[in-house]
């Protein structure tokens, strides 16, 4: 595992480290000891998988507060996505800032996700799979979201959003709903 650390404090690039040979490629894809003597929170208590079928759906932008903290490790596993973070902690020095990343199954690449970040994707192309490494459980009371399209975060999707669910359509924009104080 190659882990490459981002501006954002917390935020990582993790690119597997193919070891090939005739028959193909093995990689380590995660690894606790890398992942703490990286700082980054290796905990898995969950995997899920989402299914997209159509080129431009979007989900997110999601996130927990603080008293149930969700870091993820997601993975493009079949087509494309375009994959935003946004920074929620009220007194980080980068709030509201984010990371963007695509992540293919072509370049196998995974974003890790710290705690108190908005995450959201985009598809790129239709049929497209996302697995997820969850450190914590669900927890519905706990969680908030952001508008995908909302000015002060100035995100931009590569496609035209063709679709949402209802409820990712109806985050508040930030000024106008609860903005999470953890």
């Amino acid at each position: 595992m190659i882990i490459t650390r981002t501006p954002i404090e917390g935020v990582a690039i993790i690119d597997l480290e193919l070891r090939e040979d005739d028959r193909g490629f093995f990689a380590r894809a995660f690894d606790r000891e890398d992942f703490l003597a990286a700082g980054l929170n290796p905990a898995a208590e969950q995997c899920n998988v989402s299914f997209n079928h159509h080129a431009g759906t979007l989900r997110g932008m999601h996130y927990q507060l603080g008293w149930a903290p969700e870091t993820k490790l997601v993975r493009c596993t079949r087509g494309a996505i375009v994959d935003t973070i946004v920074d929620m902690r009220p007194d980080s020095p980068t709030y509201l800032q984010h990371v963007t990343v695509e992540l293919t199954a072509e370049n196998r690449r995974a974003l890790y996700v710290p705690a108190m970040f908005a995450h959201g994707y985009q598809t790129l192309v239709d049929g497209t799979e996302v697995t997820y490494q969850v450190s914590g459980a669900y927890t519905p009371e706990a969680e908030r979201g952001q508008r995908y399209d909302d000015p002060a975060l100035g995100l931009e999707w590569p496609l035209e959003v063709t679709m949402i669910s209802a409820k990712d359509a109806s985050w508040p924009l930030l000024g106008t709903g609860e903005v999470a104080r953890a």
